[in-house]
Protein backbone atom coordinates (compact mmCIF):
# COMPACT_ATOMS: atom_id res chain seq x y z
CA UNK A 1 0.00 0.00 0.00
CA UNK A 2 1.50 3.26 -1.25
CA UNK A 3 0.12 6.72 -0.77
CA UNK A 4 0.25 9.53 -3.60
CA UNK A 5 0.56 13.07 -3.86
CA UNK A 6 0.19 15.61 -7.46
CA UNK A 7 2.94 17.32 -9.06
CA UNK A 8 1.76 20.30 -11.50
CA UNK A 9 3.69 20.71 -14.51
CA UNK A 10 3.10 24.61 -16.17
CA UNK A 11 3.46 25.35 -19.98
CA UNK A 12 2.84 29.17 -20.38
CA UNK A 13 3.48 31.76 -23.37
CA UNK A 14 5.17 34.92 -22.17
CA UNK A 15 4.81 36.73 -25.55
CA UNK A 16 8.75 38.08 -25.01
CA UNK A 17 10.21 37.87 -28.67
CA UNK A 18 12.47 35.49 -27.29
CA UNK A 19 9.13 33.05 -26.86
CA UNK A 20 7.90 34.16 -30.09
CA UNK A 21 11.52 32.78 -31.49
CA UNK A 22 11.35 29.78 -30.49
CA UNK A 23 7.38 29.72 -31.36
CA UNK A 24 8.32 30.29 -34.79
CA UNK A 25 10.71 27.10 -34.95
CA UNK A 26 8.50 24.70 -32.59
CA UNK A 27 5.32 26.14 -33.96
CA UNK A 28 3.83 25.29 -30.11
CA UNK A 29 2.30 28.46 -28.47
CA UNK A 30 3.07 27.35 -25.11
CA UNK A 31 7.00 27.39 -25.37
CA UNK A 32 8.06 27.54 -21.39
CA UNK A 33 7.78 24.70 -18.85
CA UNK A 34 7.71 24.87 -15.00
CA UNK A 35 7.38 21.84 -12.49
CA UNK A 36 5.25 22.87 -9.58
CA UNK A 37 4.60 21.06 -6.26
CA UNK A 38 1.04 22.52 -5.13
CA UNK A 39 -1.83 23.45 -7.01
CA UNK A 40 -2.00 27.13 -6.35
CA UNK A 41 1.11 27.11 -8.02
CA UNK A 42 3.17 28.94 -5.20
CA UNK A 43 6.45 26.44 -5.32
CA UNK A 44 7.25 26.40 -9.35
CA UNK A 45 10.80 26.21 -10.42
CA UNK A 46 12.39 26.23 -14.30
CA UNK A 47 15.23 27.43 -15.88
CA UNK A 48 14.66 31.18 -17.20
CA UNK A 49 15.80 34.71 -17.65
CA UNK A 50 16.95 36.05 -14.14
CA UNK A 51 16.67 39.59 -15.46
CA UNK A 52 14.09 41.06 -17.32
CA UNK A 53 16.04 43.22 -19.83
CA UNK A 54 18.83 39.94 -20.99
CA UNK A 55 17.22 36.79 -21.98
CA UNK A 56 20.55 35.44 -21.55
CA UNK A 57 21.59 35.84 -18.70
CA UNK A 58 19.37 32.34 -17.33
CA UNK A 59 19.16 29.98 -14.82
CA UNK A 60 18.00 28.17 -12.27
CA UNK A 61 14.94 30.69 -10.73
CA UNK A 62 12.08 29.69 -8.43
CA UNK A 63 9.33 31.31 -10.32
CA UNK A 64 6.70 33.97 -9.06
CA UNK A 65 3.81 33.69 -11.29
CA UNK A 66 1.57 36.54 -9.66
CA UNK A 67 4.11 38.97 -11.11
CA UNK A 68 2.41 40.84 -14.19
CA UNK A 69 3.79 38.77 -17.16
CA UNK A 70 3.39 35.73 -16.12
CA UNK A 71 0.11 36.84 -14.44
CA UNK A 72 -1.23 37.34 -17.89
CA UNK A 73 0.57 34.66 -19.70
CA UNK A 74 -1.68 32.04 -21.70
CA UNK A 75 -1.39 28.66 -20.02
CA UNK A 76 -1.92 24.53 -19.44
CA UNK A 77 -1.37 22.95 -16.56
CA UNK A 78 -1.15 19.23 -15.61
CA UNK A 79 -1.37 16.95 -13.21
CA UNK A 80 0.45 13.89 -12.49
CA UNK A 81 -0.37 12.17 -9.58
CA UNK A 82 2.76 10.46 -8.22
CA UNK A 83 3.79 7.89 -5.45
CA UNK A 84 4.93 10.55 -2.15
CA UNK A 85 8.74 9.05 -2.43
CA UNK A 86 8.64 9.87 -5.84
CA UNK A 87 7.33 13.43 -4.92
CA UNK A 88 9.73 13.79 -1.84
CA UNK A 89 12.79 12.47 -4.49
CA UNK A 90 11.92 15.02 -7.08
CA UNK A 91 11.46 17.68 -4.37
CA UNK A 92 14.63 17.10 -2.58
CA UNK A 93 16.43 17.47 -5.88
CA UNK A 94 14.86 20.95 -6.53
CA UNK A 95 15.93 22.45 -3.41
CA UNK A 96 19.41 20.72 -3.65
CA UNK A 97 19.69 22.24 -6.66
CA UNK A 98 17.99 25.86 -5.22
CA UNK A 99 20.78 25.64 -2.80
CA UNK A 100 23.58 25.96 -5.15
CA UNK A 101 21.72 28.33 -7.86
CA UNK A 102 24.34 30.09 -8.77
CA UNK A 103 25.87 27.50 -10.44
CA UNK A 104 23.43 26.58 -12.93
CA UNK A 105 23.21 28.58 -16.22
CA UNK A 106 20.93 28.35 -18.68
CA UNK A 107 21.31 26.50 -21.47
CA UNK A 108 20.83 28.44 -24.72
CA UNK A 109 22.87 26.13 -27.06
CA UNK A 110 20.75 23.45 -25.97
CA UNK A 111 17.93 24.28 -27.75
CA UNK A 112 20.01 24.67 -30.35
CA UNK A 113 20.61 20.89 -30.09
CA UNK A 114 16.96 20.25 -30.64
CA UNK A 115 16.14 21.36 -34.03
CA UNK A 116 19.47 19.21 -34.99
CA UNK A 117 18.86 16.20 -32.39
CA UNK A 118 21.83 16.80 -31.20
CA UNK A 119 23.04 16.86 -27.04
CA UNK A 120 25.02 20.29 -26.54
CA UNK A 121 26.76 19.36 -23.07
CA UNK A 122 27.22 21.82 -20.63
CA UNK A 123 28.14 21.44 -16.96
CA UNK A 124 25.18 22.30 -14.43
CA UNK A 125 23.27 23.78 -17.97
CA UNK A 126 19.76 22.84 -18.57
CA UNK A 127 16.85 24.48 -20.43
CA UNK A 128 13.25 24.56 -19.04
CA UNK A 129 11.56 21.33 -20.33
CA UNK A 130 15.12 19.38 -20.15
CA UNK A 131 15.16 20.55 -16.50
CA UNK A 132 11.54 19.41 -15.77
CA UNK A 133 12.49 15.96 -17.77
CA UNK A 134 15.57 15.70 -15.92
CA UNK A 135 13.28 16.31 -12.57
CA UNK A 136 11.15 13.59 -13.40
CA UNK A 137 13.67 11.07 -14.46
CA UNK A 138 15.46 11.07 -11.75
CA UNK A 139 12.15 9.89 -10.00
CA UNK A 140 12.03 7.12 -12.56
CA UNK A 141 9.37 8.98 -14.00
CA UNK A 142 9.95 9.04 -18.05
CA UNK A 143 6.90 10.43 -19.36
CA UNK A 144 7.95 11.36 -22.89
CA UNK A 145 9.91 8.88 -25.15
CA UNK A 146 13.08 10.73 -25.65
CA UNK A 147 15.87 11.64 -24.04
CA UNK A 148 16.08 14.20 -21.15
CA UNK A 149 17.87 17.03 -23.64
CA UNK A 150 15.65 16.59 -26.45
CA UNK A 151 12.14 17.00 -24.80
CA UNK A 152 10.05 20.12 -25.29
CA UNK A 153 7.67 21.92 -23.89
CA UNK A 154 4.95 20.35 -26.16
CA UNK A 155 5.82 17.25 -25.11
CA UNK A 156 4.49 16.97 -22.23
CA UNK A 157 1.30 18.39 -23.84
CA UNK A 158 1.18 15.15 -25.59
CA UNK A 159 1.80 13.06 -22.55
CA UNK A 160 -1.13 10.62 -21.31
CA UNK A 161 0.55 9.95 -17.85
CA UNK A 162 -0.25 14.04 -17.44
CA UNK A 163 -4.22 15.18 -16.96
CA UNK A 164 -4.82 18.91 -18.44
CA UNK A 165 -6.66 20.39 -15.72
CA UNK A 166 -7.03 24.21 -17.19
CA UNK A 167 -5.81 25.73 -20.34
CA UNK A 168 -6.19 29.81 -20.77
CA UNK A 169 -5.06 32.75 -19.51
CA UNK A 170 -3.06 32.16 -16.20
CA UNK A 171 -5.07 34.92 -14.41
CA UNK A 172 -8.02 32.60 -14.95
CA UNK A 173 -6.37 29.48 -12.88
CA UNK A 174 -5.04 31.03 -9.96
CA UNK A 175 -6.89 31.96 -6.84
CA UNK A 176 -7.62 35.60 -6.00
CA UNK A 177 -6.61 35.47 -2.98
CA UNK A 178 -3.19 34.39 -4.08
CA UNK A 179 -0.27 35.22 -1.26
CA UNK A 180 1.23 38.22 -1.35
CA UNK A 181 4.56 36.82 0.29
CA UNK A 182 6.02 35.14 -2.86
CA UNK A 183 9.90 35.06 -4.49
CA UNK A 184 10.42 38.03 -6.77
CA UNK A 185 10.69 37.54 -10.40
CA UNK A 186 11.52 38.96 -13.71
CA UNK A 187 8.35 41.43 -14.66
CA UNK A 188 8.13 41.35 -18.50
CA UNK A 189 5.69 43.23 -20.69
CA UNK A 190 2.18 41.75 -20.23
CA UNK A 191 0.04 39.81 -22.81
CA UNK A 192 -3.09 41.11 -22.40
CA UNK A 193 -5.87 38.52 -22.68
CA UNK A 194 -9.67 39.02 -22.01
CA UNK A 195 -11.79 36.32 -19.92
CA UNK A 196 -11.50 33.35 -18.04
CA UNK A 197 -9.73 29.71 -19.67
CA UNK A 198 -11.96 26.67 -19.65
CA UNK A 199 -11.52 23.97 -16.76
CA UNK A 200 -11.73 20.45 -17.01
CA UNK A 201 -12.58 18.44 -14.03
CA UNK A 202 -10.59 15.65 -13.10
CA UNK A 203 -12.01 12.99 -10.59
CA UNK A 204 -9.38 11.22 -8.13
CA UNK A 205 -7.92 7.97 -8.82
CA UNK A 206 -6.16 5.53 -7.35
Amino acid sequence: MYTEQDIWIVLTGTGTWFSRMIQYFTKAPLNHASIAFDSELCEVYSFGRKKANNPFDGGLVRENLRSPFFYNSECAVYRCRVRTEDYERMYNLVKEMMRNQDRYKYNLLGLLGILFRIHIDRDYAFFCSHFVATVLDRAGLRLVNKPCHLVTPEDFSNCPQLHEVYRGPLHGYLPPDSPASLPSSPAFAPVTTEGRGKFFRIGKTG
